[in-house]
């Protein structure tokens, strides 16, 4: 486990690699191996691994102004890019969809032959989870993928939704018996599709509704050195769980203030 000391010392751990000051920068394949996912048992078919990935300011604020890009910086976004770039699907809320301006995954720059060794796509598909399915299949998200974008939603959608988004070209899978999202079922449906490491980048109201199912294996937060106040969510929001879920820290990295935490299951 890579472990921070404190900042002051020269050795605490940095994202761009080696000690603090020093002027090396971790590349592609560095990162890669401290957010890889675990490797299934030979002989044994991969368990669906989900993972979620969040940032938050200092005084908990997952957003600022209804958006995260505020609350990040250079390193954030490196990390954010290696998670998507190792990742064989990224789930992320409707909600989220809009507010944020989501577009089409890229093939991520010096992950191709990896994510081909992996037996990866060039880019991992976006599975966009939505209950009423009130989105603009004309985004470049939907009609401009470089690979197809997928929307998980309940048997009880509606229909005239259905119809848009496969109209539009998107494929439609069903995870829920009614008209809501089953967390839990949207891990087993991707797995079942042959989409094992996973990835959720939010919003808040979908990590909740995760926390609340304890679907969630792995968690990365990133500790903005910013103060937002106001109203904003924190990263997760949702049903309250009966007792606080206990994860282990496998790593923590330093860059410019920020913190990269990465915790699994304990």
């Amino acid at each position: 486990m890579r472990r921070l000391v404190p900042v002051t010392d020269e050795t605490v751990v940095d994202a761009r690699g080696g000690t603090t000051g020093g002027d090396g920068a971790w590349g592609p394949a560095e990162l890669a191996a401290v957010y890889a996912y675990p490797e299934s048992a030979a002989g044994v078919r991969p368990v669906p691994w989900l993972r979620a990935n969040m940032v938050s300011s200092l005084d908990g604020a997952a957003e600022h102004d209804g958006r995260s890009a505020p609350l990040s910086g250079p390193a954030d976004q490196r990390i954010f890019h290696t998670l998507r770039a190792l990742a064989d699907a990224v789930v992320i809320g409707a909600e989220t969809v809009r507010h944020e301006g989501y577009g089409p995954a890229r093939a991520g720059t010096g992950f191709e032959a990896a994510r081909a060794a992996a037996g990866q796509g060039v880019a991992p598909v976006i599975a966009v989870v939505s209950a009423g399915l009130d989105l603009d299949f004309t985004l470049p998200l939907f009609a401009e993928p470089l690979v197809p974008t997928l929307v998980v939603t309940g048997a009880g959608a509606p229909a005239e939704g259905v119809a848009a988004a496969e109209k539009a070209g998107v494929k439609v899978v069903f995870a829920g018996d009614g008209a809501s999202v089953d967390p839990g079922r949207v891990v087993a449906v991707l797995g079942g599709l042959g989409f094992t490491r996973l990835l959720a980048e939010g919003g808040p109201r979908l990590l909740g509704q995760m926390v609340a199912s304890d679907v969630l294996d792995e968690m990365c937060v990133t500790f903005s050195p910013t103060l937002a106040a106001g109203d904003a969510q924190r990263i997760a929001w949702g049903p309250a769980v009966p007792d606080p879920l206990r994860f282990a820290l496998v790593s923590l990295m330093e860059e410019d203030g920020f913190l990269f935490g990465r915790y699994r299951r304990a």
